[in-house]
């Protein structure tokens, strides 16, 4: 196998790359959790990277109102729009170096159509609820997702998800939801309890810190990176994979070993 990956979103018609590039360093390096600073990439750098992502197999691009002026950027850069399926989000804002969360129906509504503004685009991938981290707070007790399943009814987006961060909230959410996005990584397995679920309910899976947001540490002398797709992608039910980065050849590299892991190393 030497082409990367691509499957079904669950039961939509949409297949995506089994790594999705993240783009929060296109537009946000203000209170973000890598180990190590970092400059937001100028648009001839930007157009590179996503150039590269596209020849790598990439399909699936990660986005959010909270990832600074990542939404904006994308909606210049994506020349070829029908070739990408983005994947953006509700909930969060990113304003003077903090976040904040409104789950309102006027605020969710209000996102999308910005959000679409923003992508230059008529309707929308895919979009998760961005929580808070009160997953169950936010799904019983906020208009949220069932504004964003009235917009799928309405033609503007086209799979609603929940990018949660607890076992309970992720479970409730694939009873309404297409897709779910949890934390999966050999440092953080408590999330697989969701991904199971959603593989049998024939949803999509996401996984983000795959890669332990950069802090990954070599083990017995195995490649990082390696060691951490060779277990995430053991566990059936995940769709893709987000990385975010905006070098390249550490794009080359998550590909690379995504293929060798994804084929049992061959």
């Amino acid at each position: 196998m030497n082409t990367l990956p691509r499957r079904n979103l669950g039961n939509s018609p949409m297949r995506v790359s089994c790594i999705g590039l993240g783009t929060v360093k296109l537009g946000r390096n203000q209170g973000v959790k890598y180990p190590s600073g970092f400059a937001i990439p100028d648009d001839r750098a930007a157009r590179n990277l996503l150039a590269r992502a596209q020849a790598l197999g990439i399909n699936l691009i990660d986005t959010a109102p909270a990832y600074g002026s990542s939404e904006e950027r994308l909606g210049v850069l994506l020349k070829d729009r029908q070739q990408w399926i983005i994947c953006t989000k509700v909930g969060e804002e990113f304003e003077q170096g903090k976040s904040w969360f409104d789950f309102s129906a006027a605020h969710t509504r209000h996102s999308v159509e910005r959000s679409l503004t923003r992508l230059r685009t008529d309707v929308l991938d895919m979009v998760l609820v961005h929580s808070s981290g009160e997953d169950l707070q936010v799904l019983q007790h906020s208009d949220c997702l069932g504004t964003l399943l009235d917009l799928k009814a309405e033609g503007k987006v086209k799979a609603v998800g929940f990018s949660g961060k607890t076992v309970a909230g992720g479970l409730l959410a694939l009873r309404d939801c297409d897709v779910v996005m949890v934390t999966c990584n050999p440092a953080a397995t408590g999330e697989l309890a969701v991904i199971d679920a959603a593989a049998t309910a024939g949803k999509g899976g996401l996984i983000k810190k795959g890669l332990q947001s950069g802090h990954l540490a070599a083990d017995g002398g195995k490649d990082p990176v390696q060691a951490n797709l060779d277990f995430i992608f053991t566990h059936t039910g995940i769709t893709s994979v987000i990385t975010g980065t905006v070098n390249p050849q550490h794009l080359e590299h998550n590909v690379a070993c995504a293929i060798r892991a994804i084929s049992g190393g061959e």
